[in-house]
């Protein structure tokens, strides 16, 4: 054996003996940046935001990996987390030193450029949409969707209000609206006003007690033509009553137009509020920013002026701050309430300077202001 091959050969040896052992890190290449990208999953999916398509383009070499990403969401928190996780992953790779993530995303009430909302296109003459939601039914998600709207319009805003509810529109009667409304000259419907709000809903097209006997599909269709064939105009905002759960109206909503925020009406009791958090949960996966939570039915006032918590208190407001999400405030149980929903007449309409009048529209103060 020559001097040069004992040489390499004690090389060898010493390479890969006990503390002389070197290893030399994987090539850095773009596979192997989309390969680590694939363990960072989409806010509120388990789908990665590779299989996405949010990733457009990497560059990796000398230690260096640049990433530019594109959103189809405006949600500044989903942007953030994705961004943070992202660059947590990648500085994890051998050999990485330096890693920069630009996160693009559309404007505020811009339509996306691609993704699973693609088609959202936004209300023309709409400046803001706003989701009312419960995960249950029997909170007062209508009696609420309706005093805010009535709050918002005596704050000096145009306003209109969706009815959503399909298979038990109730916002008819609680606005007072009985007749239907008319058909422009463009073919559109026009809505009936009640108390300064534009109001539509499946109830006014319907014969007095005809039930809705309809699969998802119809579902589906119907919103979209309540909210793009229909003459709202020129709105500050569009308040959108939405039925009890996270099914086809709520996903249908969506898809169509983007969405600057949702408000969950809850009761104080831990029945009401383990199924806020799902409605909570589907605002998240859909990247629609929480506005807030409302304490409905609050407490009762007796006649004698003792407060008696029938459903307890505080749950919505401890709620909220579990989810780090506002909480809007607190409506009491009135029969006020009761019977200006029953006669079409909110009592943010009938009397606003009742404590739930005026409960009604500190909450509409509130939701106006987090939207600047």
């Amino acid at each position: 054996m020559s001097n040069r091959q004992q040489a390499a050969g004690a090389g060898a040896a010493r390479l890969f003996s006990g503390r002389d052992v070197a290893f030399y890190p994987p090539m850095l290449t773009q596979d192997t940046v989309l390969e680590a990208l694939k363990t960072v999953k989409y806010p509120g999916f388990s789908r990665d935001i590779v299989s996405f398509g949010l990733v457009k383009e990497v560059a990796a070499g000398n230690g260096a990996v640049s990433v530019v990403m594109q959103l189809t969401s405006p949600n500044a928190d989903a942007a953030r987390q994705i961004k943070a996780e992202a660059e947590q992953t990648l500085k994890k790779l051998s050999g990485v030193n330096q890693v920069h993530i630009d996160v693009r995303q559309p404007a505020a009430g811009q339509a996306p450029a691609g993704g699973a909302f693609a088609n959202q296109t936004k209300v023309p003459g709409v400046k803001r949409v706003i989701a009312i939601a419960s995960g249950k039914g029997g909170v007062g998600k209508s009696t609420c969707s309706a005093n805010l709207a009535c709050a918002l319009t005596h704050l000096g805003a145009k306003v209109g209000l969706l009815d959503c509810d399909i298979y038990g529109p109730s916002i008819p009667l609680m606005m007072g609206v009985y007749e239907r409304p008319t058909v422009s000259a463009t073919e559109q419907l026009v809505p009936p006003v009640a108390h300064g709000v534009k109001v539509m809903s499946i109830g006014l097209l319907l014969n007095d007690d005809q039930p809705v006997i309809w699969r998802g599909p119809m579902i589906t269709k119907t919103i979209q033509q309540f909210l793009m064939a229909v003459e709202w105009g020129d709105l500050d905002f569009l308040l959108v009553d939405l039925p009890p759960g996270t099914g086809d109206a709520q996903l249908s909503l969506c898809q169509t137009v983007p969405l600057d925020g949702g408000v969950v009406i809850s009761t104080p009791q831990e029945a009401s509020l383990g199924v806020v958090r799902k409605g909570i949960a589907m605002f998240n996966k859909v990247n629609v920013p929480i506005l807030g939570i409302v304490e409905n039915m609050s407490y009762f006032t007796t006649p004698n002026g003792e407060r008696v918590e029938i459903f307890g208190h505080g749950g919505g407001k401890e709620e909220a701050a579990r989810q780090n999400v506002p909480f809007l405030g607190e409506v009491p149980i009135f029969t006020e309430i009761r019977e200006g929903g029953d006669r079409g007449m909110p009592i943010v309409v009938s009397t606003p300077n009742h404590a739930a009048g005026k409960a009604f529209i500190q909450i509409a103060e509130t939701v106006r202001k987090n939207l600047k």
